[in-house]
Protein backbone atom coordinates (compact mmCIF):
# COMPACT_ATOMS: atom_id res chain seq x y z
CA UNK A 1 0.00 0.00 0.00
CA UNK A 2 1.44 3.24 -1.23
CA UNK A 3 2.24 5.71 1.51
CA UNK A 4 0.10 8.64 0.59
CA UNK A 5 -2.68 6.16 1.13
CA UNK A 6 -1.70 5.30 4.36
CA UNK A 7 -1.66 8.93 5.46
CA UNK A 8 -4.90 9.63 3.53
CA UNK A 9 -6.84 6.73 4.24
CA UNK A 10 -7.30 6.99 8.05
CA UNK A 11 -9.08 10.89 7.31
CA UNK A 12 -11.52 9.12 4.79
CA UNK A 13 -12.86 6.66 7.23
CA UNK A 14 -13.60 9.58 9.69
CA UNK A 15 -15.53 11.77 7.78
CA UNK A 16 -17.52 8.53 6.00
CA UNK A 17 -18.29 7.62 10.09
CA UNK A 18 -19.15 10.98 11.31
CA UNK A 19 -21.42 11.78 8.32
CA UNK A 20 -23.05 8.71 8.84
CA UNK A 21 -23.40 9.44 12.62
CA UNK A 22 -24.76 12.96 11.61
CA UNK A 23 -27.12 11.58 8.71
CA UNK A 24 -28.50 8.54 11.44
CA UNK A 25 -28.46 10.06 14.42
CA UNK A 26 -31.95 9.58 15.73
CA UNK A 27 -33.99 12.16 17.59
CA UNK A 28 -35.96 11.74 20.65
CA UNK A 29 -38.76 14.65 20.80
CA UNK A 30 -39.35 16.37 24.12
CA UNK A 31 -40.84 19.29 22.68
CA UNK A 32 -38.26 21.27 23.12
CA UNK A 33 -38.38 24.59 21.04
CA UNK A 34 -35.43 25.27 17.93
CA UNK A 35 -33.97 27.83 20.23
CA UNK A 36 -33.75 25.66 23.08
CA UNK A 37 -31.99 23.13 20.67
CA UNK A 38 -29.53 25.65 19.48
CA UNK A 39 -28.44 26.88 22.75
CA UNK A 40 -27.87 23.49 24.08
CA UNK A 41 -26.00 22.68 21.21
CA UNK A 42 -23.93 25.76 21.87
CA UNK A 43 -23.40 24.69 25.28
CA UNK A 44 -22.60 20.56 25.05
CA UNK A 45 -19.97 21.02 22.22
CA UNK A 46 -17.77 23.31 23.28
CA UNK A 47 -18.09 21.56 26.42
CA UNK A 48 -17.24 18.46 24.73
CA UNK A 49 -13.86 19.41 22.85
CA UNK A 50 -12.93 21.13 26.31
CA UNK A 51 -13.05 17.40 27.68
CA UNK A 52 -11.51 15.67 24.22
CA UNK A 53 -8.79 18.08 24.51
CA UNK A 54 -8.66 17.13 27.88
CA UNK A 55 -7.51 14.11 26.73
CA UNK A 56 -4.77 15.50 23.90
CA UNK A 57 -2.82 16.84 27.08
CA UNK A 58 -3.59 13.04 29.15
CA UNK A 59 -2.26 10.69 26.78
CA UNK A 60 0.47 12.31 25.33
CA UNK A 61 2.57 11.37 27.94
CA UNK A 62 2.69 8.02 25.70
CA UNK A 63 4.46 9.48 22.60
CA UNK A 64 6.45 11.75 25.33
CA UNK A 65 8.16 8.66 27.40
CA UNK A 66 8.95 7.27 24.03
CA UNK A 67 10.68 10.29 22.60
CA UNK A 68 11.70 10.91 25.83
CA UNK A 69 13.06 7.48 26.60
CA UNK A 70 17.17 8.13 25.28
CA UNK A 71 17.63 10.73 27.55
CA UNK A 72 15.66 9.91 30.81
CA UNK A 73 15.67 5.84 30.38
CA UNK A 74 11.73 5.68 30.43
CA UNK A 75 11.07 2.45 28.91
CA UNK A 76 8.09 0.36 29.61
CA UNK A 77 8.30 -0.43 33.32
CA UNK A 78 8.88 3.28 33.33
CA UNK A 79 6.07 4.20 31.56
CA UNK A 80 3.82 1.75 33.55
CA UNK A 81 4.92 3.91 36.73
CA UNK A 82 4.18 7.36 35.52
CA UNK A 83 0.99 6.75 33.62
CA UNK A 84 -0.08 4.19 36.87
CA UNK A 85 0.58 7.15 39.45
CA UNK A 86 -1.46 9.43 37.71
CA UNK A 87 -4.30 7.00 37.20
CA UNK A 88 -4.47 6.41 40.71
CA UNK A 89 -4.36 9.97 41.69
CA UNK A 90 -7.52 10.79 38.89
CA UNK A 91 -9.41 7.70 40.76
CA UNK A 92 -8.93 9.23 44.28
CA UNK A 93 -9.33 12.49 43.02
CA UNK A 94 -13.27 12.10 43.31
CA UNK A 95 -13.29 11.94 46.82
CA UNK A 96 -13.18 15.74 46.57
CA UNK A 97 -13.87 16.62 42.87
CA UNK A 98 -16.78 15.33 42.69
CA UNK A 99 -18.52 16.97 45.77
CA UNK A 100 -16.82 20.14 44.70
CA UNK A 101 -18.34 19.55 41.49
CA UNK A 102 -21.96 19.37 42.90
CA UNK A 103 -21.36 22.60 44.85
CA UNK A 104 -19.49 24.61 42.16
CA UNK A 105 -21.20 23.58 39.31
CA UNK A 106 -19.79 21.98 36.44
CA UNK A 107 -18.72 25.03 34.36
CA UNK A 108 -16.48 26.61 36.97
CA UNK A 109 -14.81 23.00 37.57
CA UNK A 110 -14.20 22.53 33.77
CA UNK A 111 -12.72 25.61 33.36
CA UNK A 112 -10.44 24.94 36.40
CA UNK A 113 -9.59 21.60 34.90
CA UNK A 114 -8.47 22.74 31.20
CA UNK A 115 -6.55 25.97 32.62
CA UNK A 116 -4.64 23.25 35.85
CA UNK A 117 -3.80 20.45 32.77
CA UNK A 118 -2.15 23.18 30.58
CA UNK A 119 0.26 24.35 33.50
CA UNK A 120 0.84 20.92 34.49
CA UNK A 121 1.57 20.17 30.96
CA UNK A 122 3.65 23.57 30.47
CA UNK A 123 5.63 22.18 33.52
CA UNK A 124 6.52 19.11 31.88
CA UNK A 125 7.29 20.65 28.88
CA UNK A 126 9.72 23.22 30.14
CA UNK A 127 11.32 19.84 32.74
CA UNK A 128 11.89 17.67 29.26
CA UNK A 129 13.52 20.77 27.43
CA UNK A 130 15.75 21.02 30.81
CA UNK A 131 16.77 17.21 30.43
CA UNK A 132 17.46 17.13 26.65
CA UNK A 133 18.95 20.78 25.97
CA UNK A 134 21.28 21.18 29.27
CA UNK A 135 21.21 17.19 30.61
CA UNK A 136 19.39 18.62 33.58
CA UNK A 137 18.48 15.72 35.91
CA UNK A 138 16.27 16.81 38.53
CA UNK A 139 16.76 15.58 42.52
CA UNK A 140 15.35 12.06 42.75
CA UNK A 141 15.82 11.32 38.84
CA UNK A 142 13.41 12.40 35.70
CA UNK A 143 10.45 9.70 36.75
CA UNK A 144 9.92 10.84 39.87
CA UNK A 145 8.98 14.00 38.69
CA UNK A 146 7.40 13.09 35.70
CA UNK A 147 4.98 10.63 37.67
CA UNK A 148 4.89 13.68 39.94
CA UNK A 149 3.86 16.53 37.79
CA UNK A 150 1.86 13.87 35.49
CA UNK A 151 -0.08 12.94 38.72
CA UNK A 152 -1.01 16.57 38.83
CA UNK A 153 -2.42 17.40 35.59
CA UNK A 154 -4.27 14.21 36.19
CA UNK A 155 -6.03 15.68 39.47
CA UNK A 156 -6.93 18.38 37.21
CA UNK A 157 -7.98 15.97 34.64
CA UNK A 158 -10.11 14.18 36.69
CA UNK A 159 -12.67 17.57 36.75
CA UNK A 160 -13.61 16.57 33.53
CA UNK A 161 -15.99 13.99 33.23
CA UNK A 162 -17.54 14.84 35.96
CA UNK A 163 -18.23 17.92 35.03
CA UNK A 164 -19.29 17.38 31.37
CA UNK A 165 -22.07 14.82 33.08
CA UNK A 166 -23.36 17.63 35.63
CA UNK A 167 -23.74 19.97 33.10
CA UNK A 168 -25.53 17.87 30.96
CA UNK A 169 -27.77 16.09 33.14
CA UNK A 170 -29.75 19.80 33.64
CA UNK A 171 -30.22 19.92 29.89
CA UNK A 172 -30.92 16.18 28.73
CA UNK A 173 -33.84 14.43 29.80
CA UNK A 174 -32.90 10.57 31.25
CA UNK A 175 -34.72 9.30 27.67
CA UNK A 176 -32.43 11.79 25.34
CA UNK A 177 -29.68 10.52 27.41
CA UNK A 178 -28.78 7.34 25.59
CA UNK A 179 -27.77 8.96 22.24
CA UNK A 180 -25.96 11.44 24.18
CA UNK A 181 -23.76 8.28 25.97
CA UNK A 182 -23.04 7.71 22.03
CA UNK A 183 -21.96 11.27 21.60
CA UNK A 184 -19.96 11.63 24.92
CA UNK A 185 -18.53 8.18 23.65
CA UNK A 186 -17.56 10.08 20.45
CA UNK A 187 -16.07 12.56 22.15
CA UNK A 188 -13.31 10.33 24.22
CA UNK A 189 -12.59 9.00 20.48
CA UNK A 190 -11.54 12.16 19.39
CA UNK A 191 -9.66 13.11 22.60
CA UNK A 192 -7.50 9.82 22.34
CA UNK A 193 -7.32 10.78 18.32
CA UNK A 194 -6.00 13.98 19.65
CA UNK A 195 -3.36 12.12 22.28
CA UNK A 196 -1.97 9.43 19.80
CA UNK A 197 -1.93 10.66 16.51
CA UNK A 198 -1.44 14.46 17.26
CA UNK A 199 1.11 13.88 19.59
CA UNK A 200 2.59 11.36 16.86
CA UNK A 201 2.32 14.25 14.85
CA UNK A 202 4.30 16.66 17.19
CA UNK A 203 7.15 14.23 17.75
CA UNK A 204 7.61 13.90 14.20
CA UNK A 205 7.38 17.70 13.06
CA UNK A 206 9.89 18.36 16.44
CA UNK A 207 12.69 15.33 16.26
CA UNK A 208 14.96 15.72 19.53
CA UNK A 209 12.62 18.31 21.04
CA UNK A 210 9.99 15.90 22.55
CA UNK A 211 9.31 18.73 25.15
CA UNK A 212 6.63 20.14 22.17
CA UNK A 213 4.41 17.36 23.04
CA UNK A 214 3.36 18.90 26.66
CA UNK A 215 3.68 22.54 24.57
CA UNK A 216 0.92 21.64 21.75
CA UNK A 217 -2.10 20.39 24.17
CA UNK A 218 -1.29 23.54 26.78
CA UNK A 219 -1.60 26.10 23.82
CA UNK A 220 -4.75 24.47 22.65
CA UNK A 221 -6.62 24.18 26.00
CA UNK A 222 -5.63 27.67 27.06
CA UNK A 223 -7.77 28.43 23.75
CA UNK A 224 -10.40 26.07 24.61
CA UNK A 225 -10.45 27.76 28.34
CA UNK A 226 -11.35 31.18 26.48
CA UNK A 227 -14.26 29.43 24.18
CA UNK A 228 -15.76 27.78 27.66
CA UNK A 229 -15.42 30.98 29.30
CA UNK A 230 -17.75 32.67 26.61
CA UNK A 231 -20.49 29.98 25.76
CA UNK A 232 -20.65 27.36 28.95
CA UNK A 233 -23.52 27.66 30.93
CA UNK A 234 -24.72 25.03 34.19
CA UNK A 235 -28.48 24.90 33.27
CA UNK A 236 -31.25 26.03 30.88
CA UNK A 237 -32.17 28.82 33.32
CA UNK A 238 -28.32 30.64 33.36
CA UNK A 239 -28.66 30.91 29.82
CA UNK A 240 -32.18 32.53 29.16
CA UNK A 241 -34.33 28.99 29.14
CA UNK A 242 -36.46 27.75 31.90
CA UNK A 243 -35.14 24.62 33.46
CA UNK A 244 -37.29 21.18 33.13
CA UNK A 245 -38.03 17.79 35.10
CA UNK A 246 -35.26 15.52 33.47
CA UNK A 247 -37.08 12.30 34.96
CA UNK A 248 -33.84 10.77 36.09
CA UNK A 249 -33.54 9.81 40.08
CA UNK A 250 -32.64 13.23 41.53
CA UNK A 251 -32.85 12.42 45.44
CA UNK A 252 -35.80 15.41 46.91
CA UNK A 253 -35.43 13.49 50.26
CA UNK A 254 -35.55 16.92 52.11
CA UNK A 255 -31.97 16.22 53.29
CA UNK A 256 -30.72 20.12 54.84
CA UNK A 257 -26.70 18.40 55.89
CA UNK A 258 -24.37 20.93 54.38
CA UNK A 259 -20.53 21.83 54.02
CA UNK A 260 -18.66 17.94 55.27
CA UNK A 261 -21.92 16.61 56.55
CA UNK A 262 -23.52 16.87 53.47
CA UNK A 263 -20.46 14.72 51.66
CA UNK A 264 -20.86 11.94 53.88
CA UNK A 265 -24.39 11.63 53.40
CA UNK A 266 -24.56 11.92 49.75
CA UNK A 267 -21.49 9.32 49.65
CA UNK A 268 -22.93 7.19 52.03
CA UNK A 269 -26.34 6.65 49.78
CA UNK A 270 -23.72 6.20 46.64
CA UNK A 271 -22.38 3.07 48.59
CA UNK A 272 -25.54 1.51 49.70
CA UNK A 273 -26.82 1.74 46.20
CA UNK A 274 -26.26 -1.58 44.79
CA UNK A 275 -26.84 -0.50 41.33
CA UNK A 276 -24.19 2.36 41.19
CA UNK A 277 -21.80 -0.37 43.26
CA UNK A 278 -22.25 -2.75 40.54
CA UNK A 279 -21.42 -0.25 37.87
CA UNK A 280 -18.21 1.15 39.98
CA UNK A 281 -16.78 -2.48 40.04
CA UNK A 282 -17.71 -2.93 36.03
CA UNK A 283 -15.98 0.21 35.03
CA UNK A 284 -12.70 -0.65 37.33
CA UNK A 285 -12.55 -3.54 34.86
CA UNK A 286 -13.28 -1.21 31.89
CA UNK A 287 -10.78 1.15 33.24
CA UNK A 288 -7.88 -2.19 33.26
CA UNK A 289 -8.91 -3.49 30.01
CA UNK A 290 -9.35 0.00 28.42
CA UNK A 291 -6.28 1.27 28.74
CA UNK A 292 -4.51 -1.68 28.43
CA UNK A 293 -5.16 -2.22 25.08
CA UNK A 294 -4.91 2.07 24.22
CA UNK A 295 -1.37 2.69 26.22
CA UNK A 296 0.81 -0.44 25.03
CA UNK A 297 -0.36 -1.20 21.29
CA UNK A 298 1.83 1.75 20.62
CA UNK A 299 4.70 0.60 22.43
CA UNK A 300 3.79 -3.44 21.32
CA UNK A 301 4.11 -2.35 17.63
CA UNK A 302 7.24 -0.32 17.73
CA UNK A 303 9.30 -2.61 19.97
CA UNK A 304 8.32 -5.79 17.29
CA UNK A 305 8.71 -3.28 14.27
CA UNK A 306 4.98 -2.92 13.34
CA UNK A 307 5.62 0.71 13.18
CA UNK A 308 7.75 0.77 10.61
CA UNK A 309 7.23 1.22 7.44
CA UNK A 310 9.57 -0.74 4.82
CA UNK A 311 10.65 0.09 1.19
CA UNK A 312 7.31 2.39 1.14
CA UNK A 313 4.88 -0.05 1.73
CA UNK A 314 2.48 -0.14 4.20
CA UNK A 315 1.33 -3.37 6.04
CA UNK A 316 -1.65 -4.75 7.70
CA UNK A 317 0.06 -4.18 11.26
CA UNK A 318 1.67 -1.04 10.44
CA UNK A 319 -0.90 0.90 8.99
CA UNK A 320 -3.01 0.16 12.14
CA UNK A 321 -0.20 1.21 14.52
CA UNK A 322 0.91 4.22 11.92
CA UNK A 323 -2.75 5.80 12.45
CA UNK A 324 -3.52 4.39 16.13
CA UNK A 325 -5.46 7.70 17.62
CA UNK A 326 -7.46 7.89 14.12
CA UNK A 327 -8.74 4.05 14.32
CA UNK A 328 -9.59 4.33 17.87
CA UNK A 329 -11.67 7.39 17.07
CA UNK A 330 -13.55 6.34 13.99
CA UNK A 331 -14.15 2.55 16.37
CA UNK A 332 -14.93 4.46 19.19
CA UNK A 333 -17.60 6.63 17.53
CA UNK A 334 -18.98 3.83 15.88
CA UNK A 335 -19.26 2.41 19.43
CA UNK A 336 -20.74 4.87 20.98
CA UNK A 337 -23.49 5.93 18.62
CA UNK A 338 -24.39 1.94 18.39
CA UNK A 339 -24.36 2.05 21.89
CA UNK A 340 -26.43 4.86 22.56
CA UNK A 341 -29.19 3.48 19.65
CA UNK A 342 -29.50 0.06 20.76
CA UNK A 343 -29.99 1.54 24.77
CA UNK A 344 -32.78 4.26 23.41
CA UNK A 345 -34.54 2.66 20.32
CA UNK A 346 -34.01 -1.32 21.37
CA UNK A 347 -33.79 -1.52 25.44
CA UNK A 348 -35.99 1.13 26.64
CA UNK A 349 -33.21 3.45 27.72
CA UNK A 350 -31.97 0.54 29.95
CA UNK A 351 -27.74 0.82 29.95
CA UNK A 352 -26.88 -3.08 31.49
CA UNK A 353 -28.09 -4.85 28.09
CA UNK A 354 -25.80 -2.64 26.11
CA UNK A 355 -23.03 -2.50 28.46
CA UNK A 356 -23.56 -6.92 28.70
CA UNK A 357 -23.52 -7.29 24.58
CA UNK A 358 -20.56 -5.45 24.32
CA UNK A 359 -19.06 -6.77 27.22
CA UNK A 360 -19.35 -9.42 25.53
CA UNK A 361 -17.71 -8.81 22.29
CA UNK A 362 -14.65 -7.44 25.09
CA UNK A 363 -14.17 -10.79 25.95
CA UNK A 364 -14.20 -12.52 22.69
CA UNK A 365 -11.37 -10.27 21.60
CA UNK A 366 -8.87 -10.49 24.47
CA UNK A 367 -9.20 -14.55 24.04
CA UNK A 368 -8.59 -13.82 20.47
CA UNK A 369 -6.01 -11.12 21.11
CA UNK A 370 -3.96 -14.32 23.29
CA UNK A 371 -3.72 -16.54 19.98
CA UNK A 372 -3.05 -13.61 17.65
CA UNK A 373 -0.09 -11.80 19.54
CA UNK A 374 2.41 -12.92 16.81
CA UNK A 375 0.15 -12.39 13.72
CA UNK A 376 0.55 -8.87 12.05
CA UNK A 377 -3.46 -8.48 12.38
CA UNK A 378 -3.62 -8.70 15.84
CA UNK A 379 -4.37 -4.45 15.74
CA UNK A 380 -7.45 -5.45 14.12
CA UNK A 381 -9.02 -7.41 17.09
CA UNK A 382 -7.56 -4.54 19.42
CA UNK A 383 -9.79 -2.10 17.40
CA UNK A 384 -12.56 -4.25 17.62
CA UNK A 385 -12.51 -4.09 21.36
CA UNK A 386 -12.32 -0.30 21.78
CA UNK A 387 -15.26 -0.32 19.69
CA UNK A 388 -16.72 -2.32 22.47
CA UNK A 389 -15.01 -0.74 25.36
CA UNK A 390 -15.65 3.09 24.28
CA UNK A 391 -19.36 2.29 23.96
CA UNK A 392 -19.66 0.47 28.23
CA UNK A 393 -17.67 3.64 28.99
CA UNK A 394 -20.36 5.91 27.74
CA UNK A 395 -22.96 3.88 28.37
CA UNK A 396 -21.66 3.53 32.29
CA UNK A 397 -19.78 6.83 33.25
CA UNK A 398 -21.55 9.00 30.87
CA UNK A 399 -24.73 8.51 30.96
CA UNK A 400 -25.74 5.13 33.58
CA UNK A 401 -24.07 8.19 36.52
CA UNK A 402 -26.72 10.83 35.56
CA UNK A 403 -29.21 8.62 35.74
CA UNK A 404 -29.22 6.80 38.78
CA UNK A 405 -27.06 9.98 40.77
CA UNK A 406 -29.57 12.09 39.17
CA UNK A 407 -28.96 16.30 38.59
CA UNK A 408 -28.47 17.10 42.18
CA UNK A 409 -25.75 14.10 42.54
CA UNK A 410 -24.73 13.83 39.20
CA UNK A 411 -21.06 15.20 40.30
CA UNK A 412 -20.39 12.36 43.04
CA UNK A 413 -22.12 9.55 41.02
CA UNK A 414 -19.75 9.93 38.29
CA UNK A 415 -17.16 10.58 40.48
CA UNK A 416 -17.33 7.61 42.13
CA UNK A 417 -17.72 5.44 38.46
CA UNK A 418 -14.95 7.44 36.59
CA UNK A 419 -12.57 7.25 39.68
CA UNK A 420 -12.97 3.40 39.94
CA UNK A 421 -12.66 3.59 36.03
CA UNK A 422 -8.81 5.07 36.56
CA UNK A 423 -7.95 3.03 39.89
CA UNK A 424 -8.42 0.59 37.65
CA UNK A 425 -6.47 2.04 34.69
CA UNK A 426 -3.76 2.50 37.31
CA UNK A 427 -3.35 -1.13 38.64
CA UNK A 428 -3.31 -2.16 35.16
CA UNK A 429 -0.27 0.46 34.12
CA UNK A 430 1.80 -1.24 36.76
CA UNK A 431 0.89 -4.62 36.68
CA UNK A 432 1.45 -4.94 32.81
CA UNK A 433 4.53 -2.46 33.17
CA UNK A 434 5.77 -5.00 35.59
CA UNK A 435 5.56 -8.25 33.72
CA UNK A 436 6.26 -6.84 29.79
CA UNK A 437 9.89 -7.92 28.30
CA UNK A 438 12.10 -4.48 28.09
CA UNK A 439 15.35 -4.03 25.63
CA UNK A 440 15.82 -6.67 23.39
CA UNK A 441 13.61 -9.33 24.62
CA UNK A 442 10.76 -6.42 23.68
CA UNK A 443 11.76 -7.54 20.19
CA UNK A 444 9.96 -10.78 19.89
CA UNK A 445 6.18 -10.36 20.37
CA UNK A 446 6.04 -14.20 22.16
CA UNK A 447 7.44 -12.32 24.81
CA UNK A 448 4.65 -9.87 24.63
CA UNK A 449 1.74 -12.97 26.27
CA UNK A 450 1.51 -11.56 29.67
CA UNK A 451 -0.13 -8.36 28.05
CA UNK A 452 -3.50 -10.60 26.76
CA UNK A 453 -3.05 -13.04 29.98
CA UNK A 454 -3.86 -10.00 32.48
CA UNK A 455 -6.47 -9.10 30.90
CA UNK A 456 -9.12 -12.19 30.07
CA UNK A 457 -9.73 -13.14 33.52
CA UNK A 458 -11.29 -9.03 34.06
CA UNK A 459 -12.55 -9.30 30.74
CA UNK A 460 -14.83 -12.13 31.95
CA UNK A 461 -15.74 -10.69 35.03
CA UNK A 462 -16.75 -7.71 34.02
CA UNK A 463 -19.07 -9.34 31.78
CA UNK A 464 -20.98 -10.87 34.58
CA UNK A 465 -20.99 -7.76 36.51
CA UNK A 466 -23.29 -6.65 33.30
CA UNK A 467 -25.43 -9.48 33.68
CA UNK A 468 -26.48 -7.65 36.99
CA UNK A 469 -27.86 -4.91 36.34
CA UNK A 470 -29.64 -5.80 32.93
CA UNK A 471 -33.23 -4.85 34.22
CA UNK A 472 -31.70 -1.74 36.55
CA UNK A 473 -33.52 1.49 35.61
CA UNK A 474 -33.61 5.09 37.40
CA UNK A 475 -36.19 5.25 39.89
CA UNK A 476 -37.90 8.77 40.62
CA UNK A 477 -37.58 9.38 44.53
CA UNK A 478 -40.16 10.85 46.59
Amino acid sequence: MPVWIDKALPIFLLLIVVGIVLWRLPKVEMGHSKAFRRRRFFNWFPLGMMYAFLYFGRYNINQATTDLKAYAGTDNEAFGIIFGAGAVVYGISFLINGPLTDKLGGRITILTAVLGSATANILMGLMSKAVVQDGFMPPGGVILWLSILYSLNMYFQSFGAVSIVKVNAQWFHVRERGVQGGVFGILISLGVYFGYDWSKMLGQAFPGEPWFIFFGPAAVLIGMFVVGSLLVRDSPSKAGFEDFETGDATDEDGDTSTGFASVIHVFSKMLRNPIIMTIVAIEFCTGFLRNGVMSWYPKFAKATGLGIVVNDEITVGNFISNNWGMLLCVFGIVGGMFAGILSDRFFNSRRGPVATVLYAGIAVGAVLMFFALEQPFIGIILVFMALNYVGVHGMLSGTASADFGGRKHAGVAVGIIDGFVYLGTGLQSWIVGMVLPTGDAAKDPANWHPWPVAMIPVAFVGLYLCTRVWNATPQKKS
